[in-house]
């Protein structure tokens, strides 16, 4: 009648009812700062994204770093080829480091978006407060975002341009038409790169990156941002618009960018490439770069990849924004507006 288990079951029963276990969930998700649910929530967007156009990646790396056997093939005989020699998981070679990249990466490029851009509304009035900030916070974003994450960058790019036969027939007695691959994981790259080169090269192809994504970054963002401007009040959460936004978004802005993601991919894989590249691929600045393939490989090089990353770049940029807005719903970021009338009160 009155036992300490029933009395116990009612308290429970009571907490249930009462939704006090629902107010602990809020709560906590409440307590966290405003900078490190922004964190959370570009980084969960990044690895989504990223994982969603992997296949993609891999094979746009390939065509850009002209790997052997890979030089006259287009889309659809590049897929089959990998899928021949390394199977499903061959679109995915280099997606750990990716992931364990554009995790920090992604993190930190939309959090330090939204604090560069509260900072400069709050100090650089004479910028007002439409594109020109979207366009210089982002910018300055992906600059901070590429230099705390650049070496990750690199054994990716080291790792998807090995191509190995892992689909041959052990104990035939065949021999493997490609080379034993020089890296064995994330780890190894950077371990020996770091033997070998030290910091400065982990850092190998900095520059054309930074050179690419300050415009292509700021850009990303005030079209983005520019474009719900445009959008009416009533349909700027609906998921089709954020993803067709980030869509448009992205394409714009990569267009413009893309040779200089050529150049950076080149210098990143130098060390790897056999003679059968025209052209000495070990390129000592962005500009040398950018003549000496106009001169050794053609203008047609600059924009090697570029169809595939036409189509990849519709689905993560898209993914990327729209994930990101619904973890900030979820994560119940404050508007920026409610956020700088705080800050300013």
């Amino acid at each position: 009648m009155g036992s300490p288990q029933g009395s116990t079951l009612t308290t429970n029963m009571a907490g249930l009812v009462d939704g006090s276990s629902a107010r602990a969930e809020v709560s906590f998700i409440d307590s966290l700062p405003v900078y490190v649910k922004e964190l959370i929530a570009g980084g969960a967007a990044g690895a989504f994204a990223k994982t969603t156009i992997a296949p993609l990646e891999r094979i746009k790396i390939l065509l850009q770093t002209r790997t052997d056997g890979f030089q006259s093939l287009g889309l659809y005989q590049s897929l089959r080829k990998v899928l021949k020699h390394e199977g499903v998981m061959g679109f995915y070679k280099g997606n750990g480091a990716s992931v364990i990249r554009i995790i920090p990466y992604a993190a930190l490029h939309f959090m330090t978006y939204e604090q560069y851009r509260g900072w400069m509304l709050d100090n650089c009035s004479f910028l007002g407060s439409g594109p020109v900030v979207d366009l210089l916070a982002g910018s300055a974003s992906g600059g901070t975002a590429v230099l705390c994450t650049y070496p990750l960058d690199l054994a990716r790019a080291k790792l998807a341009y090995q191509v190995g036969d892992t689909r041959s027939k052990f104990g035939s007695g065949m021999k493997s038409l490609y080379p034993r691959p020089a890296y064995s994981g994330v780890t190894d790259v950077l371990t020996r790169v770091y033997r070998d080169g030290g910091i400065r090269g982990l850092y190998r192809g900095v520059g054309p990156t930074l050179a690419g994504i300050l415009p292509y970054a700021g850009l990303k963002f005030y079209i983005y941002e520019e474009i719900k401007t445009r959008v009416p009040e009533e349909h700027r959460k609906s998921i089709v618009m954020n993803l067709s936004c980030g869509a448009l978004a992205g394409l714009l802005g990569q267009t413009f960018t893309y040779p200089l993601d050529v150049v950076r991919r080149q210098m990143q894989v130098g060390t790897l490439q056999c003679s059968t590249i025209q052209g000495d691929t070990r390129y000592r600045n962005t500009y040398e770069g950018l003549t000496s393939i106009v001169r050794n490989q053609g203008w047609r090089q600059l924009f090697a990849g570029l169809s595939i990353n036409y189509i990849k770049i519709v689905p993560s940029v898209a993914v990327g924004f729209a994930a990101y807005d619904m973890m900030k719903v979820w994560l119940r970021i404050p508007p920026r507006q409610k956020l700088q009338a705080e800050s300013s009160g």
